[in-house]
């Protein structure tokens, strides 16, 4: 009897996982037949392998009138740029609300908090004029300014509850040893923070990858666009190539889906707090 019901709740869980999954498939499908074969006989069937074709992705990546590649090049270097600053400065700073002492560290802490949890449509106005008395509307370093200071905040929160798994005692034992923070720091606790580094990481570079808010608004010229601007000028006004959408949409969500998989088992111990055994 209790063999049977794990039989079921397995066949009811392969069955549930196809189902969700359907969808995904059928954009893949949709991306690599031709147009006319899409409207005239649907997606939800076997591809002819003889209509099987990379075109719809070299269109959307090659295409002057779309030119995906320019905006696949911005959101690689606007992500990682913006996920490396704001992670450095998010360690440092939990590495110091946690072993440091120094005054208005709970005013301060509480200061980060607020800053995580204030709407970021905001600071559109005031973020606007400012970067147009700097001169840097319209730039890439601009994005990746604003993307770091946001995530420099919620990343401490996240690595500063982290390092707190870490025993104390592992700090104090270096110190007694005369080995110097940033020692301690580099040594220490980044090795053992690896997976919560990683998680804070992926969430950082997927945020970062997926906004098109912040994008509509700091960048304007098409050189500078990233991906998820340059997605939307796959739909026509009056024509939509379903094809060439679906293309784009794949190119767009490949790297996050990419660096999930790669690390996957590092970010589910650090989302856990299982990367320190206590």
């Amino acid at each position: 009897m209790r063999r049977a019901s794990l039989v079921l709740l397995n066949a009811a869980v392969w069955a549930f996982a196809v189902f969700w999954t359907l969808p995904f498939v059928g954009v893949v499908v949709i991306s690599i037949m031709p147009y006319r074969e899409v409207v005239t006989e649907g997606w939800l069937r076997v591809p002819n392998p003889q209509s099987i074709s990379l075109d719809n992705y070299i269109q959307a990546l090659f295409n002057p009138l779309y030119d995906l590649s320019t905006g696949l090049k911005n959101s690689l270097i606007v992500a990682t740029a913006s996920t490396v600053i704001a992670l450095m400065a998010a360690a440092l700073l939990a590495y110091a609300f946690v072993n440091l002492p120094f005054k208005f560290k709970t005013m301060l802490f509480a200061l980060i908090i607020f800053v995580m949890l204030a709407p970021q449509q905001i600071s559109i106005v005031p973020l606007f004029f400012l970067f147009n008395a700097l001169g840097l509307y319209d730039t890439l370093p601009s994005i990746i300014l604003l993307h770091s200071a946001w995530g420099t905040a919620w990343a401490t929160f996240f690595l500063r509850n982290f390092f707190t798994l870490i025993p104390r005692s592992l700090v104090e034992a270096a110190r007694v040893d005369g080995v110097p923070d940033w020692v301690i720091f580099s040594r220490i606790i980044l090795p053992l923070a690896k997976p919560g580094i990683i998680a804070a990481a992926l969430l950082q570079y997927t945020w970062v990858w997926n906004d098109l808010f912040y994008a509509l608004v700091f960048l304007a010229s098409p050189h500078n666009q990233v991906l998820t601007q340059k997605v939307v000028y796959l739909k026509g006004e009056y024509h939509i190539d379903w094809g060439l959408l679906t293309a784009g949409s794949i190119l767009s969500m490949s790297v996050p889906v990419v660096l999930y998989i790669v690390f996957n088992r590092y970010f589910v111990r650090g989302v856990a707090g299982w990367g320190v055994k206590r």
